[in-house]
């Protein structure tokens, strides 16, 4: 049974991938764990620019202030803070899991300027990383910025990417455009060679006993995996020479084969990772296996995009028309006859 698939020019033994928001990667020796657990790639941790920028900032603060007034200081230079990966750190990461693994190492990065995107894409790919994933986590807060100015933002991040490497480009990207369609259209034509659907934006809570706004990291459930079948299986065959990645909610061998069947070349697994650990790989690798030789599939290639938009025998059923049948056709929870899914990992 053939598992293999190929995500932007990258042949690869399982469409499994750790991705990027999972910080187990950090650990070198977990990478090695992820290969021998059937990881198909492995999308290490993100580089982030504004890290870099402040420790700069705070190296300069505590090389150049109030060092006469503190005779026996230990140090003089920043306490650890929550960004304790540098640039050196990261470019040697790559190197090492280079040596250790044979499936691809994907970088990924996460950049404040152009500047930024630019200098660090260039020595991510001397690093000998395989291919690069441009995480643009970017929360536009200006009332006075327009989506067409949000949008070309990420365009000219990719071009001048595109510009400055040779490795395969990812764009990890938010749903919240006017036109999603169009956009991954645009970033296409811009340069990237694959699409990761979609980047989660996590919202801060308020803490009533401290009074203090605090992050609040809630890992994904499967239902977070509707967002990214839905438009995966909008735009399979419509955008070309573009690969697609898909993640958030993905926890189970079923939630894999849907993935593939609206055609997605792999899917990003964190949460589940982090949840039931790296090993986990190998019950979803199992029950897909087990799926695929009871439905006398020999290959993933057979089933990829066969429930996309245009492949599916209803293809209205991805557009609005449906909306008023699926508030007609809802059977609430208590009456439901759910289906075994032990057997899906």
């Amino acid at each position: 049974m053939n598992l293999t698939t190929n995500y932007m020019g990258l042949q690869l033994r399982s469409p499994l991938v750790p991705s990027a928001a999972a910080p187990l990667s950090e650990d070198i020796h977990n990478v090695k764990r992820m290969e021998d657990a059937g990881a198909g790639a492995v999308v290490l941790h993100s580089l982030f620019e504004e890290q870099i920028r402040q420790d700069k900032s705070d190296l300069h603060y505590y090389l150049t202030q109030g060092t006469e007034s503190y005779p026996e200081a230990i140090t003089y230079f920043p306490a650890a803070n929550i960004f304790h990966v540098g640039p050196q750190e990261y470019l040697n990461h790559i190197r090492q899991a280079k040596e250790m693994v044979d499936i691809p190492i994907i970088a990924s990065l996460n950049g404040l300027t152009l500047g930024g995107w630019l200098d660090y894409a260039k020595q991510i790919e001397q690093a000998g990383a395989d291919a690069l994933e441009l995480n643009i986590y970017y929360l536009p807060t200006d009332i006075e910025l327009t989506g067409s100015e949000v949008e070309q933002n990420y365009i000219n991040i990719v071009s001048t990417v595109r510009s400055a490497v040779s490795i395969p480009i990812a764009v990890k990207l938010s749903p919240y455009f006017s036109n999603m369609a169009n956009m991954a259209k645009l970033l296409a034509e811009a340069g990237a060679n694959g699409l990761v659907l979609f980047n989660r934006f996590y919202q801060p809570d308020i803490n009533l006993t401290t009074l203090e706004v605090e992050p609040n990291v809630v890992l994904s459930t499967s239902q977070a995996m509707r967002l990214p079948l839905h438009w995966i299986a909008i735009l399979y065959s419509r955008i070309n020479n573009v690969s697609f990645a898909a993640t958030s909610g993905i926890y189970t061998a079923i939630d894999v084969l849907k993935m593939l069947m609206v055609g997605a070349d792999v899917t990003m697994l964190c949460s589940v990772l982090l949840q039931y650990g790296i090993e986990h790989m190998r019950v979803i690798e199992t029950a897909m296996r087990q799926w695929m030789e009871r439905n006398e599939y020999e290959s993933i290639q057979q089933m990829r995009g066969s429930m996309s938009q245009q492949n599916c025998p209803n293809p209205t059923a991805f557009e609005r028309v449906q909306y008023m049948r699926s508030l007609q056709t809802y059977i609430p929870e208590s009456q439901r006859i759910s289906e075994p899914t032990h057997f899906f990992g």
